[in-house]
């Protein structure tokens, strides 16, 4: 089926803003123009518990400026954001509720010990991906602050945006790569994109190990990320010690994308393979091809690609 609701995706970081408009069938979709403008140093700072825009009219310009190269009617986007600003939690909740609203009750009770921001600030989401043979539901659940939510939701709004939803950069590229990730039902994809390194095992084609650490100012092939991978891997086999790693994927800046991948296959024992940004979706006519020119915009076109 065509994409029905043209959606643009946005990435935002630190450093600026990149968009991506996506078109096609939704089985091999095709990217049909990108933009992207940079912020002022100190228009943003990444953060778990404090507002990241620092300047908001330099945030609103620089949002309004990427938007209007796209040269696109549609002002629906799907916003990527760093996976500092939440944490991200996978959950195992016995019973059924009767609707999001209990289930999101359950999960903060459950949960309440656990919940890294003042109570009265946390905003705290779900999505089920399973449901387990014992009949427990296997659930991934997002926190994040309200405040710093709202901040974001207020000033897109304000760029004249209209947000259908917001998502972290790791699960955007999941979303990307979900029809090659899907071929294999236990894998591992190891991602470094921006300064986050991210660690997500699938099981059944389903996640049930994620861990995502930022890491600004190392390199993707710095030995510090090699002991991250390391360590979060142990942790894996420590849970799940009768789940072998049999497929592991990775995500790199194609600059240093051999090199990861040797870092990797030290790290597990195992060939990686690495996914391509350009493998994933079709260039339009007014759209890059290259690896090179498209990795910047690998999170902006997930994003781009969320169904509703």
């Amino acid at each position: 089926m065509l994409f029905a609701n043209n959606l643009i995706g946005v990435e935002i970081n630190q450093h600026g803003v990149v968009c991506a408009m996506t078109g096609g069938p939704a089985a091999s979709p095709r990217v049909e123009r990108v933009s992207s403008a940079p912020f002022p140093p100190h228009t943003v700072k990444v953060s778990l518990r404090e507002q990241n825009i620092l300047d908001p009219d330099a945030f609103v310009s620089g949002l309004k400026s990427a938007h209007n190269l796209l040269i696109s009617k549609s002002c629906r986007v799907a916003v990527s954001l760093p996976d500092g600003v939440c944490r991200i939690l996978l959950l195992d909740l016995e019973g059924r509720f009767k609707s999001h609203q209990e289930a999101v009750d359950l999960i903060r009770w459950k949960l309440k010990k656990n919940i890294p921001l003042d109570s009265a600030d946390t905003h705290l989401d779900y999505q089920q991906l399973a449901v387990r043979d014992n009949g427990d539901l296997a659930l991934l659940v997002a926190i994040a602050s309200r405040t710093v939510m709202s901040q974001y939701e207020e000033l897109i709004a304000k760029a004249g945006l209209s947000l259908a939803g917001i998502t972290c950069n790791s699960f955007s590229i999941c979303r990307l790569f979900d029809s090659r990730l899907a071929l294999h039902d236990d894998c591992i994809l190891i991602s470094f994109y921006g300064t986050t390194l991210t660690i997500v095992a699938f099981a059944q084609g389903v996640p049930e190990f994620i861990r995502s650490k930022d890491l600004a100012g190392t390199a993707a092939t710095d030995r510090r990320v090699y002991m991250e991978i390391n360590s979060s891997l142990l942790v894996y086999k420590e849970r799940y010690p009768d789940q072998p790693v049999q497929s592991v994927f990775c995500v790199a800046a194609p600059d240093v994308a051999q090199s990861f991948l040797a870092l990797v296959s030290e790290s597990t024992g195992l060939t990686p393979t690495l996914l391509e940004t350009k493998g994933a979706v079709l260039p339009g006519n007014s759209a890059p091809g290259d690896q090179a020119r498209l990795f910047s915009c690998t999170a902006a076109i997930g994003a781009a690609l969320r169904s509703s």
